[in-house]
């Protein structure tokens, strides 16, 4: 059997000579100076093979617009240290607690466990393709005065905004976690958290902590406490403040394809604080691992017992480092399988399951096999 899959024909793929192409028309509107490709995940343990996938694609396709367009490119890996580690329920008021992963562990252990577990493919992928990359946390992206100038100019909006963030409640999730020295615990679903006074040159956040009680923290530009925003109110203030088409660089925002029916009320939200369709963020959409039933490849979920590993998978696509052979061997069979998926838009824009991904990355690659 071919190492290539057969792939059905969609109405995107059948608009595309290639996968990057769907890129074109922002580029050309843009004409940027640079691309950057931003690329992240949440810091909640090792890889697994989903990650390593969209990760790889991100730099293969970085190199292929760069040829493509003769324009630098580079890919950003943003590390959501904000990722839940802890999270506990208040008996007296059923309110759930959560403490983050950089509360928890700290800076210089969070900067160790990226280096343990990102760095080496993100270097071996950069020194391969030459496409030069940089790591941001999202501690560091929110404590920047650009990153909170547009967070405070987005707050005057949030009332158009909020029922895109969260359609069921209208309460977007906006989490400061208390102050004191040595805790970072706050309310996980901001039941009491509250915008108590705002301006362009500052916000006033009262919220309620597990263990000390209420606190009040001012959110300023350049200083004030640690602004942790829920997935799609985070993305909409991470976007909005990358939406400038007059910087001289296009932003690309990779990601799997579960994020296709969440990007549709971010857009949402993007309009409704002000921007126009034409300045929505430029994103591409990573081919998703699934199991057998169709759901999302989840780590957390066969490992808590509740799914079993899907025939044909292998431990290491749970956990990278336990891949039966060198970092280099396992990048050569990712960008093996990077370029039969980009070999074809109709490889490109589609799922696979987590056995027919252990196929590819297996067999060697022999010929492209076209749909019927």
């Amino acid at each position: 059997m071919s190492g290539y899959p057969v792939s059905p024909n969609t109405v995107l793929a059948n608009a595309l000579s290639h996968a990057q192409d769907v890129l074109t028309p922002r580029v050309l509107d843009a004409t940027p100076e640079r691309i950057v490709f931003v690329v992240g995940t949440q810091i909640n343990g090792a890889p697994h093979i989903g990650t390593a996938l969209v990760q790889s694609l991100t730099f293969a396709t970085a190199a292929k617009v760069r040829e493509k367009f003769d324009v630098p490119v580079e890919v950003r890996f943003a590390a959501l240290d904000n990722a839940p580690h802890t999270v506990i329920t208040d008996p007296s008021t059923g309110h759930r607690y959560m403490r983050s992963y950089a509360h928890a562990l700290g800076v210089q252990a969070i900067l160790g466990q990226i280096d343990a577990l990102y760095r080496p493919l993100f270097a071996a992928l950069s020194e391969r393709l030459a496409v030069p990359y940089t790591v941001e946390t999202y501690s560091r992206q929110q404590a920047t005065e650009h990153y909170r100038r547009t967070w405070l100019r987005v707050l005057p909006r949030m009332d158009a905004a909020r029922w895109w963030l969260a359609p069921s409640t209208g309460v977007a999730h906006l989490r400061v976690p208390c102050p004191t020295s040595g805790c970072g615990w706050s309310e996980k679903y901001a039941q009491r958290t509250r915008v108590r006074d705002s301006s362009r040159a500052h916000a006033v956040v009262t919220a309620e902590c597990l263990h000390h009680g209420a606190y009040e923290v001012t959110i300023a530009p350049g200083s004030g406490g640690y602004l942790d925003l829920a997935t799609l109110y985070r993305n909409l203030v991470k976007e909005l403040s990358l939406s400038d088409k007059h910087s001289g660089t296009l932003h690309v925002m990779v990601k799997g394809g579960d994020w296709v029916f969440g990007s549709q009320l971010v857009d949402g939200a993007l309009q409704a604080v002000g921007l126009a369709p034409q300045q929505l963020p430029t994103r591409l959409f990573c081919p998703q691992v699934v199991t057998d039933t169709g759901a999302k490849l989840s780590k957390s979920l066969i490992r808590e017992g509740h799914t079993p590993l899907p025939d044909g998978a292998a431990p290491w696509m749970l956990d990278t480092r336990e891949w039966p052979g060198t970092l280099a061997d396992y990048v050569e069979r990712l960008l093996g399988m990077t370029e039969i998926v980009l070999s074809d838009p109709r490889h490109f824009f589609r799922s696979y399951s987590a056995g027919e991904v252990g196929r590819m990355i297996s067999e060697p690659a022999t010929r492209s096999v076209p749909a019927p």
